[in-house]
């Protein structure tokens, strides 16, 4: 697993404590007072058993006790493990992961500056990239494979992420059918159900609607992973001034009431199982219509609902290097790079969308080579400055002192590589080197190595035996879509 040793740590806050008192009792007072629709029939019984009155047919309102039940029986720490059983992650306190995010609508072609058609092919490149890459943690799909039945999509892809990469997957699924088939992949690799949910190898994202609203395919898949122990993501993406309130604290309440609503069903239906919070914490732009990711209001609310995260001691959901922009330009690395610095300091858990540009719509690989470097710079900067007897270097220096110079002292050798952070990427030529190797921008040099690494890095490959029943189980799945379509 990655070890973080943390320095002396610098933080990123946003609200006091009284603020977050009040951020989070305005939450309370929205589940109890005002409730929400949830449109499972299994959960509404459920809520109803916990203490929650039902209202009309299906407004729950939650009591502030059942909530700070659910709270109390959520972990505070989830261990995370790989596809072949390494410790990875562990999710919780300030530990910052990064990886990519799923089910992009277009993917970008940076020689040429034009988009294609997302397919299983970029799946597999993005999985592949993601594996060679020691900074992204964790891999989603990226891409949408528009080849293919949509109801298959999810399935596939999944398949494909686990053979092009042996790092932790954040699964999305279409109903409780295909994550199911996800799951007994993971337990595939495992060996036995019970090892993997000691041992999770895959992650769910779910969202509810906003405003206030919890579909049954959503909620279903919540507490299948509850009953399963897979780890689970329950995520609102409400929208300032469209779906949410345009004030940022008004923003967040809401965001911190849906998870929480999600909380509740996830540990009445079986406590202890693990949970993330979190928000997308959109924001309407009035004049071009579009969602941004990267708005000053959008990062002040996610940077807040990370400290809610904090706050409540659950593992928290969170964001990284993407930009609105449509190409991998100045704007875009700096969007990119100011959001993966945020998520860094302010100690947000598990982060994802890499590579993410055009407002979610576009992926580029090259984005994820670039922010894989941020990444690695941000970590040398978390380590922190060591202060010793030896770093001082009180003695060195009056000896540098009389020597005019510490270029060739013992010191300077015993303590280079361990103290210089060395860039992969990024340029530190003088000019006149510079333009004998080409003149080559940042982006130049990242579709280079981008391009280098997907002709020569080969994935661990997945054991023949267990190659045989992940197809068998995802032919499975297949069967039955075929039988729904033969049967329509």
């Amino acid at each position: 697993m990655r070890t973080m040793h943390m320095g002396f740590q610098p933080e990123l806050r946003v609200l006091s404590q009284q603020d977050k008192e009040k951020i989070f009792n305005g939450a309370l007072r929205v589940l109890e007072e005002g409730g929400m629709q949830l449109m499972h029939e299994g959960a509404l019984r459920l809520l109803k058993d916990a203490g929650c009155s039902i209202e009309g047919e299906r407004t729950v309102k939650i009591p502030v006790s059942v909530v700070k039940r659910a709270l109390a029986s959520a972990p505070d720490n989830i261990p995370v493990y790989n596809r072949e059983g390494e410790h990875v992650m562990d999710l919780g306190g300030r530990r910052a992961y990064f990886g990519t995010g799923s089910d992009l609508m277009w993917s970008l072609n940076a020689e040429n500056f034009e988009r294609h058609r997302t397919t299983l092919a970029d799946i597999e490149n993005a999985a592949k990239l993601c594996d060679a890459l020691p900074n992204i943690d964790f891999i989603m799909s990226f891409a949408h494979p528009h080849e293919m039945d949509p109801d298959a999509a999810y399935l596939e892809s999944f398949r494909c992420m686990a053979a092009s990469s042996i790092k932790p997957i954040v699964n999305t699924a279409k109903e409780r059918g295909d994550l199911g088939k996800m799951w007994e992949i993971g337990t595939i690799f495992r060996g036995s159900e019970v090892r993997h949910t000691e041992m999770p190898y895959t992650i769910h994202y779910a969202e509810p609607i906003s405003p206030l609203k919890h579909p049954h395919a959503s909620v279903d898949r919540l507490m299948f992973c509850a009953e399963k122990g897979m780890p689970a993501i329950y995520s609102p993406a409400p929208i300032a001034g469209s779906t949410a309130p345009m004030t940022i604290a008004g923003h967040v309440v809401q965001g911190l009431a849906e998870s929480l609503f999600g909380l509740v069903i996830h540990q009445s239906t079986r406590p202890g199982a693990p949970f993330l919070v979190g928000i997308g914490t959109a924001v309407l732009d009035m004049s071009t219509s579009q969602c941004s990711y990267n708005a000053p209001e959008y990062l002040m609310a996610y940077l807040a609902t990370v400290e809610m995260g904090h706050f409540l001691d659950l593992p928290n959901w969170g964001y990284a290097g993407t930009s609105d922009a449509q190409l991998p330009d100045g704007q875009a690395t700096f969007e990119a790079g100011l959001m993966t610095y945020m998520s860094m300091v302010a100690g947000s858990n598990l982060n994802h969308d890499i590579g993410y540009l055009d407002f979610g719509l576009t992926g580029s690989l090259e984005m994820i080579v670039i922010m894989d470097e941020v990444v690695d710079q941000l970590r040398r900067m978390q380590k922190g400055i060591p202060v010793s007897d030896e770093t001082l270097a009180v003695a060195v220096i009056s000896e540098g002192g009389r020597q005019g110079e510490f270029l060739s002292h013992p010191h300077t050798l015993k303590h280079l590589r361990g103290t210089q952070w060395r860039p992969n990427l990024m340029n530190r030529m003088g000019f006149e080197q510079w333009e004998r190797e080409g003149r080559k921008d940042l982006l130049t040099r990242a579709r280079e190595r981008m391009q280098a690494l997907l002709q020569d890095h080969q994935p661990r490959p997945i054991d023949p035996r267990q190659a045989q029943r992940v197809e068998a189980c995802v032919e499975q799945y297949r069967e039955k879509l075929r039988h729904a379509a033969a049967s329509f």
